[in-house]
């Protein structure tokens, strides 16, 4: 079969208007946002450095309704395709592939004409590249994009950051193919800079925390309650009902269907996966931030360290041996009688009280580099173009959107009334599951680190006095005092010597 010509477009193309958007980087994600683009009624020329991507991606044009996509094998036909001012997404790989692709557009693009990254990008690579497009007179967008294949195809989140021009010139654009709920398009211009980068950087860490505290909680069903596949497929689904209704909590349910293909035993798929989990990095440049910038996340960065040891997958079975072999049970610590349903509900709670937990810092964090960078960013309209399309989709996040609504300078989810209300009666099962897993010897680090988060930022009084005091005696740091203002130093070991000294 013969490949369609270059620059054919699809049949709905040929007697299109110019188009005012182009794409390039047709891998799955590239073709399935100029396939949604296209049908939004935008007519969209393409490219690809290998000419195959652009043939798969017409005739997919060509197959799904005659859409509106015109391929370019070549980047100064590409460019020049497009009417004035142009705006170019790019697809590609983060880091030197962005690079390469900008320098091998830009000699044909013009002042005031747009590119917009829409990778996963590090917020100071976007920055870096503002500024030089700003010195060629090019408008720039860095823009995260949430909802994996599906969502590109059908409705992302989107999270552009940058030349607020750039924005609009291709507002409409976006808001068409974004994803739709009932408080309208899931995409905002999220601020200057590289605030789109930083906002998807942390949506992702969120991410990470909710796709761990989910594997905790399914652990904690099947080690301690001994439920079946088949009945947490059930648990997962029925909570999609509730108030853990999510994207994440959803596919959970579905994993738990599946059988595995390859074992005609009817087997689930699931229990066949090797359990190490992947990553590309996003996590990783989220609790460096949080570091950073003094912002506690340990959900986030439990997850983050769940990732790391499940990779040790060699080194976890030699341990299991070596302290099995030296008196530590095989199996759990300890026996955990509880019926099944009080089980799930209590889990449910727990579940609940963490992701909170995991969302507030995620919040936190975005609003402490605002402030950083002024960015002024809009923590209340951030929960709401969350509230579709992406990974992280949740039907909590509208009433973190009220909570941030009613008190935009909030300083933690954890105290908004009615936030507070719900940890304070969904507390006991939580403090019951980790306590139950720690019994048992299951390995909760998320639940565990969102407890304590929970339990250090409701005290008053921190043990971090002693801290400060050792830090005073053997380094001088000084203290402050809680009856009088100023810093203060003591001489602790001569002190303590004389009061030994007396006292003997």
């Amino acid at each position: 079969m013969a490949s369609p010509a270059p620059a054919t477009p699809a049949a709905a193309a040929a007697h299109s208007p110019p188009p005012r958007i182009g794409l390039a980087g047709l891998a799955t994600m590239g073709q399935n946002l100029a396939l949604n683009i296209a049908e939004k009624g935008f007519p969209i020329s393409v490219y690809n450095r290998t000419a195959a991507k652009v043939d798969s991606t017409l005739l997919r044009a060509r197959d799904e309704g005659a859409l509106p996509v015109l391929g370019h094998r070549d980047p100064r036909g590409f460019v020049l395709s497009l009417s004035r001012p142009r705006t170019v997404v790019l697809l590609v790989q983060a880091g030197p592939a962005v690079d390469a692709t900008i320098d091998a557009l830009t000699p044909y693009l013009e002042p005031g004409d747009a590119i917009v990254d829409g990778g996963n990008e590090w917020y100071q690579n976007t920055e870096r590249r503002i500024e030089e497009a700003a010195a060629r007179g090019i408008l720039y967008l860095g823009m995260g994009v949430s909802g994996g294949e599906e969502g590109a195809r059908n409705g992302p989140s989107l999270m552009p950051g940058g030349h607020v021009d750039a924005y609009n010139n291709i507002r409409d654009i976006l808001e068409k193919a974004a994803a739709q709920t009932e408080d309208g398009a899931c995409v905002t211009f999220v601020g200057p800079g590289g605030a789109g980068n930083f906002v998807k950087m942390v949506h992702n860490g969120i991410e990470y925390g909710d796709m761990q505290l989910i594997a905790e909680a399914y652990d904690v069903l099947r080690r301690v309650g001994g439920l079946s596949n088949s009945e947490i497929a059930d648990v997962f689904a029925e909570w999609n009902k509730g108030e853990l209704e999510s994207f994440l909590v959803e596919i959970t349910a579905d994993i738990f269907t599946v059988a595995d293909p390859l074992d005609g035993s009817g087997g689930a798929l699931v229990d066949k996966i090797l359990d190490k989990t992947g990553m590309k990095g996003t996590g990783k440049w989220t609790v460096q931030q949080a570091a950073e910038l003094a912002v506690a996340a340990p959900t986030i960065a439990a997850s983050l360290d769940g990732r790391y040891l499940s990779g040790l997958k060699d080194e976890r079975v030699a341990a299991a041996g070596v302290l099995e072999e030296e008196g530590m049970p095989a199996g759990l610590l300890e026996k955990i009688n509880v019926d099944k349903k009080v089980l799930v509900d209590r889990v449910r709670q727990a579940l609940y009280a963490s992701k909170i937990c995991s969302y507030a810092q995620g919040m936190n964090l975005i609003r402490a580099k605002s402030e950083e960078k002024g960015w002024n960013l809009n923590l209340a309209e951030l929960a709401r173009i969350w509230k579709g399309g992406c990974i992280i989709r949740a039907r909590f996040l509208d009433r973190i959107k009220r909570a941030y609504d009613r008190n935009p300078e909030l300083a933690n989810l954890i105290v908004d009334r009615e936030f507070a209300r719900e940890m304070v009666q969904r507390q006991n099962a939580w403090r019951w599951v980790v306590a139950r897993a720690v019994e048992a010897g299951i390995s909760t680090p998320g639940m565990t680190a969102s407890l304590s988060y929970f339990d250090t930022y409701r005290s008053s009084r921190l043990p971090a006095n002693l801290i400060q005091a050792q830090r005073d005696l053997f380094g001088a740091h000084t203290y402050e005092r809680i009856d009088r203002s100023g810093s203060f130093h003591t001489e602790w070991t001569k002190l303590a010597r004389r009061s030994n000294g007396a006292a003997i």
